[in-house]
């Protein structure tokens, strides 16, 4: 049997619609739009597309749902122009693409308004396991946990659809691999904990660990709470680890090892927007642990990366040939 290898991206596609605004208005108020960008974002996406960027060696298959209208055709197109497959990328009728306006201030935050269409029927049928399963594909990667209403629901005994997605993936010997949204929802904590057990690998920001375990982390160098926060999702049933990462640390957390990098900062006016640098952090990890690297060498790309996407409008369009970065 031949070594697994290539990366399956799955979860949330959507079309970003990024507005850049000089300041947020007061209700009521008007603000100009002084510029707009459209790209292809979300967990799924971004990731597939920074993995393209990077031209790795080995297949990246993007998983997903998709509407029969325009911004879907942008998505296939997209995709093809960077040489990813979209046929496990399924149309859906009566449905749009989901998408996004993003307000953006630029040197500052982004705001989001968001649509779900067509991720909102994304369940844990949706993808053929076997059809995925003939590229022997080495790590199943989904990208949003708490964006995608139908994994994220419980069944009777606590168990979410996203578990029992992950549970085919494992089965066939994918290293599962999960990224939060930092989304505000009541069942947040109950979605993260209802699917951990599925879960190698965990990766989200301060503001996503605060909602998932409760613990409050105070600001971006709190490493006593981001510890605590680790901790705790390691204790509820983590296969391998979770990666926690602020705009300041990143803290590599597994059975055995605790691991803390400082992050490489950035001049402020170098910031063009923040839209996708999380995910940009994500795509480093998962070519690092795909490629068996350290976990120095695995957050120093995903360091990389973030700095990279920062630096340019949409979530994907900055990111560098891995030779380059």
């Amino acid at each position: 049997m031949t070594a697994q290898r290539g990366i399956v991206c799955a979860g949330n596609w959507i079309v970003d619609i990024i507005h850049d605004i000089s300041h947020w208005p007061e209700e009521s108020d008007l603000v100009n739009i002084s510029g707009q960008t459209i790209g292809v974002g979300g967990g799924a996406a971004n990731v597939a597309f920074n993995l393209a960027a990077l031209q790795v060696d080995y297949p990246v298959w993007p998983a997903g749902l998709l509407g029969h209208d325009n911004h879907g055709e942008l998505v296939r197109s997209a995709c093809h122009e960077v040489g990813l497959p979209v046929e496990q990328l399924s149309s859906i009728p009566k449905v749009c693409t989901a998408h996004t306006h993003v307000m953006n201030v630029q040197h500052n935050s982004r705001t989001f308004f968001y649509n779900a269409g067509a991720n909102a029927h994304f369940d844990e049928h949706t993808l053929s396991m076997k059809a995925i399963t003939k590229h022997n594909p080495s790590i199943f990667y989904l990208g949003y946990l708490n964006l995608l209403p139908l994994l994220d629901a419980s069944d009777g005994q606590g168990l979410t659809g996203a578990a029992k997605l992950l549970a085919q993936a494992r089965a066939v010997g994918m290293i599962t691999c999960v990224d939060l949204v930092s989304s505000l929802s009541d069942t947040y904590a109950k979605t993260v904990m209802g699917t951990l057990l599925n879960i190698d690998w965990l990766f989200l920001n301060e503001v996503e660990a605060s909602r998932a375990t409760g613990v409050i982390l105070n600001g971006e160098e709190d490493r006593p709470n981001m510890s605590r926060a680790a901790s705790k999702l390691m204790s509820g049933g983590l296969g391998q680890g979770c990666v926690l990462h602020t705009p300041k640390l990143t803290l590599w957390k597994t059975i055995d090892d605790e691991i803390w990098y400082e992050v490489p900062q950035i001049p402020k006016y170098d910031i063009i927007s923040p839209v996708g640098a999380g995910d940009a952090f994500a795509a480093g990890i998962l070519h690092g642990l795909h490629e068996n690297w350290s976990a120095h060498d695995c957050i120093c790309l995903g360091n990389k990366m973030a700095a990279a996407c920062l630096r340019a409008p949409t979530a994907t369009g900055g990111i560098l040939t891995l030779k380059e970065l």
